[in-house]
């Protein structure tokens, strides 16, 4: 069985063909101006104006809609759910639900916030499903931070999709040997109780593992470092990151203007 090693798809878009360090700065410029930006709407402006074309572009479109059902949908309706009942708020009572009054005001917030997490999650999907850890661990490597940071950084990507693939394939092991893993609610969270066993300590066993493997490939070594491929940093990469910087920094200032007047 194939395991995959992180959320990367492999396709031909010039998303994917971007330095991983300018899908950082595109990724970290959206979250900043939703969350900065004084206006409540401009959250909302991003999602169709930004955030859809890049899902096109880096033909994307079903492994997004496939984790927008299933982690960003459920995750900002519950936020839009429990803001728009117990944020408390002066405005009309638009209507009544049981013992909550929603108004106009925390009706707005909700939404506004709601928004916001889709963009936040949004954004941090689009930069996973279109680079590769490697890429970028060299690609940070390359520019002078520490590699132990970098590692780090790396595994925290890949530590979920590992996880999945390695429960997966305990799943299948356990149903070879008779367990049966489908049915009722209650059935299914009893085959936990059979998974996290093996699952917990097969990853300390991969720990201990990738420990030895990276001393081994001379990890801590004080010597610089070669590599084998060189990740393109081309001048297009760098105009971007420098309008996404400029834009941030006119949200912020944008944003303490208003503030003060």
């Amino acid at each position: 069985m194939h395991e995959r090693l992180s959320f990367y798809i492999k396709r031909d878009s010039l998303l994917h063909r971007l330095n991983p360090l300018t899908k950082m700065t595109l990724v970290f410029s959206l979250v900043l101006i939703a969350f900065l930006s004084p206006y409540y709407w401009t959250p909302e402006l991003i999602l169709p104006l930004v955030i859809l074309p890049l899902v096109i572009l880096a033909k994307i479109s079903k492994e997004y809609g496939l984790t927008t059902l299933r982690l960003i949908l459920p995750t900002a309706g519950v936020l839009f759910i429990m803001q728009a009942l117990f944020l408390p708020g002066e405005s009309q009572v638009l209507f009544e639900i049981w013992r909550f009054d929603v108004t106009q005001a925390s009706l707005e917030s909700a939404l506004t916030n709601a928004t916001r997490i889709v963009v936040m999650v949004s954004s941090f999907t689009i930069f996973l499903l279109t680079t590769h850890p490697s890429e970028m661990m060299s690609d940070l490597t390359h520019r002078g931070i520490p590699p132990q940071f970098a590692y780090v950084v790396i595994s925290a990507l890949q530590i979920l999709p590992q996880m999945q693939a390695k429960a997966q394939t305990i799943i299948s092991a356990q149903r070879s040997r008779g367990l049966e893993t489908e049915g009722s609610y209650l059935k299914r969270i009893g085959v936990l109780v059979p998974l996290v066993g093996p699952l917990v300590f097969g990853s300390l066993v991969e720990v201990e593992e990738r420990a030895i493997a990276i001393e081994a490939r001379g990890f801590t070594s004080p010597h610089p470092k070669t590599f084998l491929r060189q990740i393109p940093d081309t001048k297009f990469d760098r105009i971007t990151r420098t309008v996404l910087i400029a834009l941030i920094m006119i949200t912020l200032g944008l944003k303490i203007w208003l503030s003060l007047n």
